[in-house]
C-alpha cells in the first residue's frame, strides 16, 4: 500500500479518541440546549441538485462548490451551507402550513475554497431555523439560542455581532452606487479591507454624511451608542428602520440578560446574499473567524415557491472546539468508561459483570488478558486510549482494581 493512501486530502482531517469525544459532548449539549427551545429535527441529504445552491440562492458561490454527476447527468453538488436545503424540505412538506416551524439540525457541509488556506473544508455545524415568524422577537430568541448553547457548552468569554443587511443597502442608496459597486463593497467590508472602502467611495460620493460614515467604520463598532451616532448621520428610512430593528432586538435580549454578550458592527456583511434583515456572527479568543453565524433569509423561501419569513444560525462545532482547547476551557465529558481484563477461565463471569455495569449506564470493554502482556502494559494501554478504571478478573474470578 502506497504511504500516501494513510494521509487526507487537503482541508479533511481524522478526529478520534479524547478530542472526538469533545467535538461529540459540545454537538450534544448544543443540541439539548436548541431543543430546549421547542424545536424539532430535520436531516437534509448530504448532497443536492446544483440548483438548490446556484447563484440566485444567493449561497456559496459555484466555483466554491465540490460538484459531480448521476447517471442521468445532473449536476450534484456536496452541501456547502444547510439553510437553503432545509428551505426547500420544508417549501415541500410544508407548502399549506402557515403557523410558525422549528427545526434543527446537525451535520457536515463541504466548501472548496482556494482562499481559506490552512482551514477546513468540511466542518460540523450544529444550527436551528425559526421560520413563518417576522418578528423581532424572533430575531432576539434565535441570538438568545446561541447564546445560552454557548454558555452550556461551557464558553465564558465571546461575543455575538449584530448588523443589519439594509444599513448597507442604505449607505449605497446614499452613495449612489450601483450594483457592480455594492458588491465590491460588500467584498471589501466582508475583508475589512476599509481602506479600500475608503477609496471606492469617495470617488462616487461626496455626501458629508457618507463620507463620515466610510472614513470612520471602526467608530461604528461597538455598543449600543453606535446606533444612537448612526441616527444622527443618516435620516435614509431604510437605514432608520434597520436601526430600529437592532435597537428593539437589543432590548428584548435584556430581558434574557444577555446584553453583555451583545454589539454592533454598522459596517457588518456576509458572504451569503440570501440575508435580508439581521445578521449576525459570534466570536471569541483562539480563532481568527466566527464560530456562529446567522440571520434573517425573509425571500429564500420564495425560490423554493413558498413565501415565508425565517431566521437561522448555525454554529461551527470545529471552530468552537478549537477556541476552547486554546482557552484551556475544561470540557467535561464526564464519561465513565471501564476496562475489565479477564483469565480465560472465568469468561463467563466477565461477560456478567461487564453486563451489569452496561445496565447501569456505564461503558465497559473486555478484553482477555494474553500472557504476553504485562498488568503494566494494560494499564498504560488503558490510561492512554480514555479508560477511567482498570480491573483485572483473576482465575478465581476475583475483581482487582488496577487504577
Amino acid at each position: 500500500m502506497s504511504i500516501n493512501l494513510l494521509h487526507t486530502p487537503e482541508g479533511v482531517r481524522d478526529i478520534y479518541n479524547d478530542e472526538c469525544s469533545k467535538k461529540l459532548y459540545l454537538q450534544e449539549t448544543m443540541y439539548k440546549t436548541i431543543k430546549s427551545y421547542g424545536f424539532s429535527d430535520i436531516q437534509t441529504p448530504t448532497f443536492e441538485f446544483f440548483e438548490i445552491y446556484s447563484k440566485d440562492k444567493g449561497s456559496v458561490e459555484s466555483k466554491n462548490l465540490y460538484k459531480f454527476f448521476d447517471r442521468e447527468g445532473n449536476t450534484l453538488v456536496l452541501r456547502p451551507d444547510i439553510t437553503p436545503a432545509i428551505a426547500r424540505a420544508v417549501s415541500k412538506y410544508y407548502m399549506h402550513n402557515d403557523m410558525p416551524l422549528r427545526f434543527c439540525y446537525t451535520g457536515n457541509t463541504y466548501i472548496n475554497n482556494a482562499e481559506h488556506q490552512g482551514k477546513l473544508k468540511e466542518i460540523t455545524q450544529i444550527g436551528g431555523e425559526l421560520i413563518g415568524d417576522s418578528t423581532s422577537d424572533c430575531d432576539a430568541e434565535a441570538i438568545a439560542i446561541v447564546i445560552h448553547s454557548l454558555q452550556a457548552c461551557g464558553l465564558e468569554e465571546f461575543q455575538v455581532e449584530l448588523g443589519h443587511s439594509d444599513f448597507l443597502k442604505g449607505i449605497a442608496m446614499e452613495a449612489e452606487l450601483d450594483e457592480d459597486s455594492f458588491e465590491q463593497l460588500k467584498v471589501l467590508l466582508e475583508k475589512k479591507n476599509f481602506f479600500g472602502v475608503e477609496e471606492l467611495i469617495t470617488n462616487k460620493c461626496q455626501k458629508e454624511n457618507v463620507l463620515e460614515f466610510v472614513n470612520n467604520l471602526t467608530d461604528f463598532n461597538g455598543s449600543l451608542e453606535v446606533i444612537n451616532k448612526a441616527r444622527n448621520l443618516f435620516k435614509n428610512e431604510l437605514i432608520c428602520n434597520a436601526l430600529d430593528r437592532m435597537e428593539k432586538i437589543y432590548n428584548i435580549l435584556s430581558y434574557y440578560d444577555f446584553e453583555k454578550y451583545i454589539s454592533f458592527d454598522l459596517s457588518f456583511t456576509s458572504s451569503y446574499n440570501y440575508y435580508t434583515g439581521i445578521v449576525f456572527k459570534g466570536y471569541t479568543y483562539g480563532t481568527g473567524e466566527a464560530i456562529v453565524t446567522g440571520g434573517r433569509y425573509d425571500k429564500l423561501f420564495s425560490q423554493y415557491g413558498k413565501d415565508m419569513a425565517a431566521i437561522g444560525f448555525a454554529t461551527n462545532i470545529d471552530l468552537l472546539l478549537m477556541a476552547m482547547n486554546r482557552q484551556q476551557l475544561a470540557i467535561n465529558c464526564n464519561t465513565e468508561k471501564h476496562l475489565y481484563i479477564y483469565e480465560n477461565d472465568v469468561k463467563k463471569e466477565a461477560i456478567t459483570i461487564a453486563g451489569q455495569m452496561r445496565s447501569k449506564g456505564i461503558s465497559v470493554a473486555l478484553i482477555r488478558k494474553s500472557s504476553k502482556k504485562s498488568n503494566e502494559e494494560y494499564i498504560e494501554y488503558a490510561k492512554t486510549n480514555g479508560f477511567t478504571k482498570l480491573s483485572y478478573i483473576d482465575s478465581i474470578g476475583n475483581v482487582n482494581e488496577l487504577f
